[in-house]
């Protein structure tokens, strides 16, 4: 299989480009080779390399930036994801794209599945959802994966703020009432992988199996249980200045983007289709903190 992946340098680009290495002819770009704020260039790359699979690991993930650039988030979740979903009509190849949770507005209470309606909030959930929907209706095969609260040890992310915070910070508040599913990059990035290694480099076998599925960290946290697992498997507690964890309100912490109270998601359709699914999120936090 030929692969053209985009965003090799995010926490979840870094990952795939590792993990797909082994399927086949792997191209990954980031930028300034690539560059969503230009459209023009993502069909040229997309016309050179002619890939069969096109990975889309780019996104505007800064929620609260976005409300003062959405201009910016618009160009990169929205239109270059459209951008790239015709490209890949025109040469028969197949996209895998990233969403969010954070196209619900959490309201629900319970993990969300794919058939329950989006309802999104703020620009960045708006921008993302309207990317699903640009690459739905541009006539491609395409897969896309909505996750949730993505966290590796490059970037920046929630688990290694904790982690931060616990060196700066003799008093660590956390929000209790903001709850998700808590995804590792790598584990992701290996199901990505596996999902297409199923193929056997017959596209024909992914095109039946493509569509919509959650694909995120198994189980639901909130913001405190995260943090607190990360700090009782961060192995340099030596190294804190934290003396105590507290449960707070996400109202304590008034931002400019919206943050869904219960955005966990139900993973269900992905194991039944693929027979895949990823571990518990503790298990996962406590194996990506075993690297430090």
């Amino acid at each position: 299989m030929r692969i053209l992946l985009l965003g090799n340098q995010g926490q979840l680009g870094w990952e795939l480009q590792r993990c797909m290495a082994p399927l086949g002819e792997l191209m990954a770009m980031d930028y300034p080779d690539v560059d969503f704020t230009h459209p023009e260039t993502l069909k040229a790359v997309v016309r050179e390399v002619r890939p069969q699979i096109l990975v889309n690991a780019v996104a505007y993930t800064a929620v609260d930036r976005a409300e003062r650039e959405p201009e910016v988030a618009n160009l990169l979740n929205a239109i270059g994801s459209g951008v790239l979903a015709e490209e890949c009509r025109q040469i028969g190849a197949l996209m895998v794209h990233y969403s969010t949770d954070y196209v619900f507005d959490g309201m629900k209470g319970s993990p969300y599945t794919e058939a329950d309606p989006p309802n999104p909030q703020g620009v960045y959930a708006k921008t993302k959802l309207d990317g699903e929907k640009r690459i739905m209706s541009a006539g491609c095969v395409w897969f896309i994966l909505r996750t949730s609260w993505l966290y590796s040890l490059r970037r920046e992310n929630f688990v290694l703020k904790v982690l931060e915070w616990a060196r700066n910070k003799t008093v660590l508040r956390v929000a209790a009432d903001l709850f998700g599913s808590p995804t590792w990059a790598r584990q992701l990035a290996e199901l990505t992988a596996q999902m297409l290694a199923q193929s056997r480099g017959e596209l024909d076998w992914l095109q039946e199996h493509s569509g919509l599925f959650h694909l995120a960290g198994d189980g639901a946290a909130s913001r405190f249980d995260l943090a607190k697992t990360v700090l009782n498997y961060d192995p340099h507690p030596e190294e804190w200045r934290m003396e105590e964890l507290q449960p707070a309100l996400a109202a304590e912490f008034p931002a400019p983007g919206f943050r869904p109270m219960n955005s966990s998601l139900n993973c269900d359709r992905f194991e039944q289709v693929f027979g895949l699914r990823l571990p518990g999120w503790q298990e996962a936090v406590r194996l990506c903190l075993a690297e430090l």
